[in-house]
């Protein structure tokens, strides 16, 4: 049966120190009931509380946040059989294609529109608590066309993988695949990061070149990194689902097996 790992973080730029389980710490109460799961530390949170699997199973669940045509969360889908995690809800925050190939899927599925909130304070809320309540071990920002909160990243600080079409720190925003173009680049490609506070600006956990040819437009280079980013998405979500993410500063490492 898989383990899957915890995970913790630090969400404090500046500060870093991490330390798995192991060196003499002892684990809060809350999860001390679970001794078959590996706990990984971050002292740089500034709290000896552990964030660890909620689920009873062997998969880490996983809610997948979309707002489009529902690649990235088809591939996800497709991957979750052979790994340890399970895609248990799909929010939306609006009508999508993504909503259908849950429906499909028989994922729960949520939307959390914008339009049904008096403020943007509100909607935040309400997507926090849906999320919240679906117990998620890892959050996913699959083509999810809004900027989280602070709050959100707070709540679920270390949890929230994104990918994005560019290799980051260049190229960061809505149109990575255009600027990249526009700047001339001779190569480009896809990062996989946690989510913090910035634009694009968190701990990288993966990234995959990919080669700019003369006669790309701004549609054939996003297709080819589309199809490198599906399979390095889903690489990622299930090595951190199976071992879990050590921070240290700037740096993310997936423990190796």
């Amino acid at each position: 049966m898989r383990t899957p790992t915890a995970r913790a973080t630090s969400h404090a730029r500046g500060e870093s120190a991490a330390t798995k389980l192991g060196d003499g710490r002892t684990p809060a109460p809350d999860t001390a009931t679970q001794p078959d799961r590996r706990v990984v530390w971050s002292t740089a949170l500034n709290t000896s509380r552990p964030i660890t699997p909620t689920g009873d199973d062997s998969e880490s669940r996983v809610v997948v946040l979309a707002s489009g045509t529902g690649t990235l969360l088809e591939a996800l889908l497709a991957g979750s059989p052979a790994s340890a995690l399970a895609v248990t809800a799909v929010i939306v925050d609006r009508p999508c294609r993504a909503e259908e190939i849950a429906a499909a899927a028989g994922v729960r599925v949520h939307r959390v529109a914008p339009a049904d909130h008096p403020d943007r304070d509100a909607w935040n809320r309400a997507l926090a608590e849906t999320v919240a309540g679906e117990r998620p071990d890892l959050v996913v920002t699959a083509g999810f066309m809004r900027i989280l909160s602070s709050e959100f990243v707070a709540r679920f600080r270390g949890r929230i993988v994104n990918s994005h079409p560019s290799l980051l720190p260049a190229f960061p925003g809505a149109h990575g695949v255009r600027d990249a173009l526009d700047y001339g680049v001779r190569v480009t490609g896809c990062t996989v990061h946690l989510v913090d506070d910035g634009v694009d600006t968190g701990p990288i956990l993966a990234q995959e070149a990919v080669a700019v040819l003369p006669d790309d437009d701004d549609a054939t280079l996003h297709e080819r990194i589309k199809t490198v980013e599906r399979r390095l998405l889903v690489d990622v979500v299930a090595a951190v689902a199976a071992r879990g993410v050590v921070i240290d500063g700037r740096k993310a490492v997936i423990p190796s097996e």
